[in-house]
């Protein structure tokens, strides 16, 4: 199970195994979802910073995965343990707590969803909120070995010399390079596709209908490479690919970022 509903998630607020973890970010200002959360959160909700805790590692990009034994910390800090059911959400569909998501379940912990609708959703149904901050105690989180489902940019370039399928998520204009706000060159990785990550949510702000995300992400292939701007939104890409039934995508977590700032690589614009 990817996505959890607010309903589902309703009957199980108060169980000791659920860990809800506030992953709300904005990218034009780093500290407002720390304010949000400070506000008003889901009840027993653990605050968790994108910026800080879910990147910051050495890699390329504008954020690289922390490194596993920082996760592991972090895991530690929210007082997860491998038992724990871990439910994530933000205020953006998705696209922030799927981050979270992958990242749980690239170290091989399964027993992990994203609130399908976020706060929005669950503050529409009618659901209490909170300013209190949960005493949690914290926990040694046994450290995997390594991140799994993770390429860099040679094995992008490699896939597609071999006819594999990359996949970029972010918004069509921005992989047009009709508009390239953040990064140092507009465009696209040559031969990537593009299905935006924001299409797989509909008007009412929840994932669309079942039928609909596998028609989004029809003749793929097998085991495609995802990449977004900063390998966040892509994770959100590969959290409905899976919700469907789309195992084995592959996370570039460098993404465009990390790409376009390299003079060599070659740069696609258009469709």
């Amino acid at each position: 199970m990817a996505l959890i509903s607010v309903a589902e998630l309703a009957e199980l607020v108060d169980d000791p195994d659920v860990v809800i973890c506030d992953v709300r970010f904005h990218l034009a200002d780093h500290d407002q979802g720390r304010r949000e959360y400070d506000a008003a959160h889901l009840p027993g909700a653990r605050f968790v910073d994108l910026h800080t805790e879910l990147a910051g590692g050495p890699g390329g990009g504008r954020h690289p995965l922390p490194t596993i034994d920082a996760f592991a910390a972090v895991l530690g800090r929210l007082g997860i343990v491998p038992g724990s059911f871990v439910v994530a959400y933000d205020s953006a569909g998705g696209a922030v707590a799927s981050r979270l998501w992958w990242m749980l379940r690239s170290v091989g912990h399964g027993r992990v969803a994203v609130l399908d609708g976020g706060y929005p959703a669950w503050v529409d149904a009618g659901h209490p909120v909170t300013d209190d901050v949960p005493d949690v105690t914290p926990t040694d989180y046994p450290t995997a070995p390594e991140w799994t489902g993770v390429v860099d940019a040679e094995a992008v370039a490699q896939s597609l010399e071999f006819g594999g399928t990359v996949i970029d998520a972010r918004a069509p204009e921005r992989y047009r390079g009709d508009d390239e706000p953040i990064d140092p060159r507009a465009g696209h990785v040559p031969g990537a596709i593009n299905r935006f990550h924001g299409d797989t949510i509909g008007p009412d702000g929840l994932h669309r209908p079942t039928a609909e995300l596998v028609a989004r992400f029809a003749g793929i292939g097998a085991n495609p490479i995802v990449y977004c701007g900063s390998g966040v939104t892509a994770c959100h890409a590969l959290l409905a690919m899976t919700e469907v039934g789309l195992t084995g995508g592959r996370l570039y977590p460098g993404s465009w970022s990390e790409w376009s700032s390299d003079p060599d690589r070659p740069v696609a614009t258009g469709d």
